[in-house]
């Protein structure tokens, strides 16, 4: 995912930028290549617009969303509708729950948010499950795992089929997701993050090719 700013409609925004693709042997059975983009408001942290650029086999689905958080309504390629003030997209829903709070959550805990996605409004929470250490590429990091409410359908078979981690410092980076899908399961797990405005100090264990770099460069 990438991160700029960006002026939309006189707000100053977040331009966020989601990319999907599959990658190996798997491309060959069930490509997919999809690009998401999220204009976020600094101050409301609500979207102004979303763009959708969807391919994954034989289903492709292009979509282009304008936001009026101010009287509630929205206007996509299809369709133009009312909405419930500050509904969120796909994207900037993602970022919008790193910034719950959520030092004092317990385990079964659910934070409630509202997306947009297919000219459908999605009244969904997001479950706290507990904390757990995860060791990735990166490194061995203290996690906060949480699972979010999906709509069951053409491709999710049930509720809550979504583990998400995310680190247990202020930075709340989404370390790795792991998802059940109709065709089996997918994983996506984050490789790399800069710009960071507090400390990672959720790392436990730095990643393999630092501690080797360290230990030759003392």
């Amino acid at each position: 995912m990438k991160f700029e700013s960006q002026e939309v409609n006189g707000r100053q925004t977040y331009h966020l930028i989601g990319t999907g693709k599959t990658k190996g042997a798997f491309s060959l059975f069930f490509k997919v290549d999809d690009r998401f983009e999220s204009f976020v408001d600094k101050e409301l942290l609500v979207p102004w617009k979303f763009t959708r650029q969807t391919k994954e086999g034989g289903y492709e689905y292009d979509d282009v969303v304008k936001f009026n958080q101010f009287t509630g309504t929205y206007s996509s390629t299809r369709k133009n509708k009312s909405m419930p003030k500050g509904t969120q997209d796909l994207i900037s829903s993602l970022y919008v729950a790193r910034t719950y709070k959520i030092s004092n959550a317990q385990p079964g805990d659910d934070f409630p948010i509202n997306f947009l996605l297919d000219d459908s409004i999605y009244f969904s929470v997001i479950r706290f499950i507990g904390k757990e250490v995860v060791q990735l590429e990166l490194g061995t990091f203290n996690c906060l795992r949480f699972q979010p409410l999906v709509a069951t359908g053409n491709v999710f078979s049930q509720p809550y089929p979504m583990d998400i981690w995310i680190t247990d410092d202020k930075n709340h980076i989404p370390l790795l997701i792991k998802s059940a899908v109709i065709i089996g399961s997918v994983k996506l797990e984050l490789v790399e993050y800069k710009g960071l405005v507090n400390p990672i100090t959720s790392m436990i264990t730095l990643p393999k090719n630092e501690k080797s770099r360290k230990q030759t460069n003392p």
